[in-house]
């Protein structure tokens, strides 16, 4: 297969994984949402359906030389295919939240947190045994880790700024003033919030995977194919609107019902903003 031939294999099945499958799958949270059902399993299984484009397409049409992780692979999309499953089970065999210690939680939600650890926790070690050649060769090596704390950092800071400024907004104009600015910072006297800020590096390794579902599709994969197309920057911004657009079904049935329109308009903000920093990252 020649190389034209194989990119454009890639793209077409990344687009069927990506678009294709999230569209399809949002007909089922529409039909969901219309009768009160737990949707939460949606937005996690769809965070994987990125890569598992990408994945299938590497399967699917490669040069031949056979290199690539496959346990790791593998395991991303046995995955995926579970949260599928999962998700179908959500709309077609509802059950009732679980109430534990006066705390309600929702079994599919309870369930498949279950199998991101597991999956992440497969994945890795899959990953770790796999050799630096097929790390490379599916573009998985680790490099630059100085310059890649010093951007996380800046990323912190950058999200501490924005939502004061949201909170500090929010009061101007419900007319409180600054006072949802003093309440946030209030939360941060309390040691359990610098508890669940410690464990949040600890805790990234365990669902890692639903992150690599998304950042392998998006920065990996498509951000190189559209800026080739349109250019560095321009790709960027491209990239973003369609990455907000990809979020239309849970903007619609899982985030709000009621104010969908001003949610995806938030949503390509959100999108072109963050697709900006993590393509600078």
């Amino acid at each position: 297969m020649e190389q034209k031939e194989m990119a454009k294999t890639r793209l077409i099945i990344y687009v069927l994984m990506a678009y294709g499958l999230t569209y399809l799958m949002g007909i089922l949270m529409w039909y969901g949402s219309t009768r009160g059902y737990d949707l939460t399993v949606f937005p996690t299984a769809q965070m994987m359906y990125p890569a598992a484009g990408v994945i299938i397409g590497l399967f699917l049409a490669h040069k031949g030389e056979k290199i690539l992780p496959a346990g790791f692979f593998i395991t991303v999309l046995a995955t995926t295919g579970v949260l599928i499953v999962l998700a179908l089970l959500s709309v077609f065999l509802p059950v009732n939240d679980l109430n534990i210690a006066g705390m309600t939680m929702s079994v599919y939600n309870l369930i498949s947190q279950y199998i991101l650890i597991i999956g992440s926790i497969v994945a890795l070690v899959f990953l770790a045994v796999a050799g630096n050649e097929k790390r490379a060769a599916a573009g998985l090596t680790r490099q630059n880790w100085k310059s890649a704390v010093l951007i996380v950092l800046a990323f912190v800071g950058i999200y501490i700024v924005r939502t004061v400024v949201s909170v500090a907004v929010q009061g101007v104009s419900d007319g409180s003033g600054m006072q949802h600015v003093k309440e946030w910072a209030a939360m941060f006297k309390n040691p359990m919030m610098w508890l669940n800020i410690a464990a949040l590096p600890i805790n990234y390794f365990f669902v890692f995977i639903a992150f690599f579902g998304e950042e392998y599709g998006w920065r990996y994969y498509l951000q190189p194919v559209l800026q080739k197309r349109f250019g560095l920057r321009a790709g960027v911004i491209i990239l973003g609107i369609v990455w907000g657009l990809w979020h239309i079904p849970d903007d619609l049935f899982y985030y709000t019902q009621t104010s969908g329109i001003q949610m995806i308009f938030a949503q390509q903000i959100t999108c072109i903003s963050l697709g900006i920093f993590f393509a600078y990252a």
